[in-house]
């Protein structure tokens, strides 16, 4: 199949929808499909060959946190001239409800349109003030694909209609290949516990594991805190006794294989989220690396953990509740290994063997063409969607 692949949010910003995308066609392509992928850049961005820059995004908030994206009448010429070029068998266009190239390409595109919805915002005033404008463009959608139940809900209560949830993937080979390195595994009896994610934004819940880090020392004394991701490092410690910052090491921006590492060498992967997030695919990630993980209670999160028996979780923006759990957890090794032993079941439903399928078969269905998806799958599939244009 010919297969057009719109991402709403700047390639060389690193984020779950652009990992999603990006490993979502390499697993096209390695199938032996044609793909492309429109996206926003910088002109400096190195991009694999199967990436079209769109030119440059601007920051704009969004959904809690601040998206770079790419709108306006330049953007929607490059968009035409890529969906007629493309002359695809299927555009799979994601975030639609964005003022991004998502939404510009589905104005644009003519032929059976895919739309993945990654948002959970029960209280998105700006969705609901947008649908009049949005609805023209949502009536063109052929299926809809929500990454989880509560992206769907938000959907539904937005937008009306429905969607099939798929999750989002993960390449769990990699992430269960990947070695240790020594430096970021325990060590004279120490422990360590990762955290990965943007330091400066509120919502990935460093501030919460902040504040717990105190008990967590107190209890487990020499334990260090690994922390990778971009933002103020000075402003992240400043809330901890200055005899206590020496326990946490940054590590700055980490590539996949060095995050794949890291979560291989953890004691114990703690996600202090406190919101804004419809699936947690660094869950997904540090399971798959064999890593135990403790977790904030977000409904999400609760589903991505199967209700807690792959994770532990503690109540959310509960310093204290977080403490006593990483403190538990360290200190028993036989549970530490017990979520290993789940989790690594548990992550099979979100290989890209299983959520690539699935894909496809909506890809398919809606092209109405097939070889590769068995009739008694596409007809449940048909089932599932309910607005799937014959």
């Amino acid at each position: 199949m010919r297969i057009g692949i719109v991402c709403p949010y700047s390639w060389d910003v690193p984020g779950g929808v652009q990992f999603h995308i990006r490993d979502l066609a390499q697993h096209l392509i390695d199938l032996g499909h044609e793909v492309s992928v429109l996206a926003p850049a910088d002109d400096e961005t190195p991009l694999p060959p199967y990436v079209v820059s769109a030119g440059r995004a601007v920051p704009v908030p969004y959904n809690g946190s601040v998206a770079r994206l790419n709108f306006g009448f330049l953007s929607a010429a490059r968009v035409r001239r890529w969906v007629h070029e493309g002359d695809f068998d299927v555009l799979h266009i994601h975030e639609p409800a964005t003022p991004s190239l998502a939404l510009l390409a589905c104005w644009a595109a003519q032929g059976p349109i895919v739309a993945t919805f990654h948002t959970s915002n029960p209280r998105s005033r700006a969705m609901i003030a947008a649908y009049p404008i949005l609805q023209p463009a949502l009536e063109k959608i052929s299926a809809r694909i929500a990454v989880s139940e509560y992206a769907r809900r938000t959907l539904v209560e937005h937008l009306g209609g429905d969607a099939v949830v798929i999750p989002n993937g993960v390449d769990v080979g990699f992430f269960a290949g990947a070695g240790p390195r020594a430096e970021w595994q325990g060590r004279d009896g120490a422990d360590t516990i990762g955290f990965i994610g943007r330091i400066d934004e509120p919502r990935k819940g460093l501030p919460v594991l902040m504040r717990a880090l105190p008990r967590i020392l107190a209890e487990r004394p020499g334990t260090r805190l690994l922390v990778a991701g971009r933002g103020d490092e000075k402003e992240a410690v400043d809330s901890l006794p200055r005899e206590l910052r020496r326990q946490v090491e940054f590590l700055g921006m980490v590539g996949d294989e060095d995050k794949a590492r890291l979560l291989r060498s953890v004691d114990l992967y703690v996600a202090p989220n406190t919101g804004g997030e419809s699936f947690g695919i660094i869950l997904v990630e540090a399971m798959s690396a064999g890593a135990p993980v403790l977790a904030s209670d977000l409904d999400a999160f609760v589903q991505v953990l199967d209700g807690g028996e792959a994770g532990e979780l503690y109540a959310n923006e509960d310093a204290d509740a977080l403490a006593a759990a990483a403190v538990r957890l360290l200190a028993d090794p036989a549970r530490r290994t017990a979520l290993r032993e789940r989790g690594s079941r548990h992550v099979r439903r979100f290989d890209w063997p299983t959520v690539g399928a699935d894909i496809l078969a909506v890809y398919e269905t809606v092209a109405d063409g097939a070889a590769s998806v068995a009739p008694d799958e596409r007809i449940g599939l048909r089932a599932r969607l309910g607005l799937v244009r014959d």
